[in-house]
């Protein structure tokens, strides 16, 4: 048996909370170390190590792999540190604040024979899964529109997500999710047009927004926001079928998930992505082709259809 991938974590905020159980939960994970201004915070997190400083993580050669959980414009700054220091790198999204930075970093980790991933979770969800396939299999027919939403209240207005100088926005904090459902529903088709509006802060922070985009045969509209009631939605209609996910789309942990196609109801047991994103990316580390990852060819494809739809609006 491979011996575990020792992951450090760049940060001990609130994601870096919610995964840290996954992480001690996933098979084939250990907790090395946490760094963060605070050592001691960094130390509640349970891992061996806890650091006050990230560079002493990636100094740390007893780590293989680093999980950036830091505001959005720091995660291309220390992704790349962290590849240039020789670790494999699991970052938040959005991986990058426009598709010029995803690139440099898909160049870089390709350059240095390691792997980066976008830690966009729910991709590796069943219900995922399952309806990625059933788009590639053409099981739905051609599909002519996908819809999805996801919007909620979005914190303190001391949170980064409405600081300007560190990527905030509902854009990046959610909205990139439903552009990338549209993106995959439509077969990963060339944006051949988009149409978007936003709400913005007095600073220049979009609160909400919505985007069309046409993407050969499919009309992909998304709405986001962080101002908003809750809506998690994702909705694929084709010529043979119709696919709608039930509340919660993107959040759905440890309770049964369920969607329908066309007059069938598809039920998946409760599971944790976190861990199932962990698990995965450590069986990549040490060498498992098998193991599904978010390809940064895809990363870069959403980090487009985002500048685009940011430039529209």
């Amino acid at each position: 048996m491979a011996a575990p991938v020792r992951w450090g974590f760049l940060g001990a905020g609130w994601m870096a909370r919610t995964i840290a159980p996954s992480v001690h939960a996933a098979e084939g994970a250990v907790l090395q170390a946490v760094g963060a201004r605070d050592a001691a915070r960094a130390a509640r997190l349970g891992p061996v190590r806890a650091y006050d400083a990230y560079d002493a993580v990636l100094a740390d050669s007893d780590v293989d792999a680093v999980y950036i959980a830091l505001p959005n414009d720091a995660h291309v700054p220390w992704a790349r540190r962290a590849l240039a220091a020789g670790k494999h790198v699991l970052c938040e999204k959005p991986l990058g604040l426009d598709a010029d930075e995803v690139q440099l970093l898909t160049s870089e980790a390709e350059d240095a024979g390691l792997l980066a991933v976008e830690a966009s979770w729910y991709r590796w969800h069943p219900r995922t899964v399952r309806t990625e396939a059933l788009v590639r299999a053409g099981l739905l027919g051609e599909v002519t529109r996908a819809y999805s939403g996801f919007t909620g209240g979005g914190g303190d207005s001391a949170n980064y997500r409405f600081d300007p100088r560190a990527g905030g926005g509902a854009l990046y904090d959610v909205g990139c999710y439903s552009v990338s459902v549209v993106l995959w529903a439509a077969g990963w088709a060339p944006l051949a047009g988009v149409e978007a509006s936003f709400d913005r802060t007095s600073e220049g922070v979009d609160v909400r927004g919505t985007a069309r985009l046409q993407l050969g045969a499919t009309v992909g509209e998304v709405r986001f926001g962080m101002r908003d009631a809750p809506e998690q939605s994702v909705l694929v209609e084709g010529s043979e079928a119709r696919l709608e996910w039930r509340f919660p789309a993107f959040t759905s942990r440890f309770e049964v998930a369920e969607m329908t196609v066309g007059d069938r109801v598809e039920r998946f047991a409760p599971c944790d992505p976190y861990e199932l994103m962990v698990a995965a990316v450590s069986r990549r580390v040490r060498g498992d082709e098998s193991a599904y990852v978010v390809p940064l060819s895809e990363s870069l494809r959403v980090a487009e259809a985002v500048d685009a739809v940011r430039a529209a609006g």
